[in-house]
């Protein structure tokens, strides 16, 4: 059998991060630890969906329930017939992988399938602030080639504006985390575009989503909290332009996976983001994030410390993960 280990961790953030939702001090991940008989081990974390109302206890909760199911042959299939997709899952199937690699003795990437891995420039977050704060995180990601920035209902187009100002070289997306209405999105796409934004994430609530019908946006628009995992993609085709793919939402590198395969096939590019955590929760992504053409997977900046054998970034830069850390 294999021994299945969880533990609750709490991350402090750099400083507050805030979107149109919240504003958070530190991000609580679960780390689920899985050993064979040999001692060999595989990690996974997760930070959970919270708008689906996950929170670490309900997905220790979860793991609980399937840890003496997690027999010697367990395979990724079976893992995903156990468990929904959320986070719980998608410890555990990140665990799964990096347990096979330890076990095998060949990384992840071969194991999948994929080409070896090459480096990927990830977005710098900017969370929403006052002018002051916004003006101070713009000069201070001076150099890094993409950032996101995240807006709400009230604090849009002014709040883009001044990171421009502040840092003309920088490619833009934007992120209103479901703050806005369709008649709010076409009133600021023209200024949107004069400010050289290159995407806009989910301006609408999830519920909403056919408001965006027969929209012409001169924006490309990438659903986040719309797209869970592939059984999402059927009703985001002719609304969306990109699909943006986070393990804690479809499960796990598996479902992540499949994701990116089947994409292309319903006409969508490809982005893939997190719900925060450390460099072990980055590592999987990293994989998906080399058939992406926007990455996002900054949730170690935004943090005060991270694992051993981290993830290094260079000015978002972000280089192959050390196997002693994943995969």
């Amino acid at each position: 059998m294999i021994h299945c280990q969880v533990e609750i961790e709490r991350w402090e953030m750099r400083e507050v991060f805030a979107t149109s939702r919240d504003a958070i001090t530190d991000i609580p991940v679960i780390l689920v630890t899985l050993t064979d008989a040999q001692g060999r081990r595989g990690r996974g974390e997760a930070a959970g969906v919270d708008y689906d109302g996950e929170t670490p206890e309900s997905m220790v909760a979860q793991v609980a329930v399937v840890a003496a199911q997690l027999h010697d042959e367990l395979g990724q299939a079976e893992l995903s017939r156990l468990l929904p997709a959320g986070g719980a899952r998608n410890a555990l199937d990140c665990a799964l992988w990096d347990l096979r690699a330890k076990q095998s003795g060949v990384s992840v990437w071969k194991a999948a399938g994929l080409a070896a891995p090459h480096p990927v420039t990830t977005v710098l977050t900017i969370g929403l602030g006052d002018e002051a704060d916004t003006r101070r995180k713009a000069r201070d990601s001076v150099g890094y080639p993409v950032l996101k920035i995240k807006l709400d209902a009230d604090r849009h187009v002014d709040v883009v504006r001044i990171v421009r100002e502040e840092n003309p070289r920088a490619r833009l997306l934007v992120d209103a985390n479901q703050a806005w209405s369709r008649a709010l999105l076409e009133r600021l796409l023209p200024s949107l575009v004069e400010l050289g934004v290159e995407l806009v994430e989910q301006p609408v609530p999830r519920q909403e989503d056919a408001s965006l019908d027969g929209l012409v946006s001169p924006i490309p628009l990438a659903a986040d909290e719309s797209c869970v995992d592939r059984a999402s993609y059927a009703t985001l085709a002719g609304r969306y332009a990109f699909v943006n793919i986070k393990l804690d939402k479809c499960g796990g590198f598996t479902e992540a996976l499949a994701m990116s395969g089947e994409a292309r096939r319903h006409g969508f590019g490809l982005m893939v983001g997190n719900m925060c955590g450390t460099s072990l929760a980055m590592a999987p992504g990293f994989l998906i994030a080399q058939a992406c053409s926007h990455v996002d997977l900054d949730g170690p900046l935004l943090q005060r410390l991270d694992r051993d054998s981290p993830i290094v970034f260079e000015h978002g830069v972000m280089q192959v993960p050390d196997r002693a850390l994943w995969g």
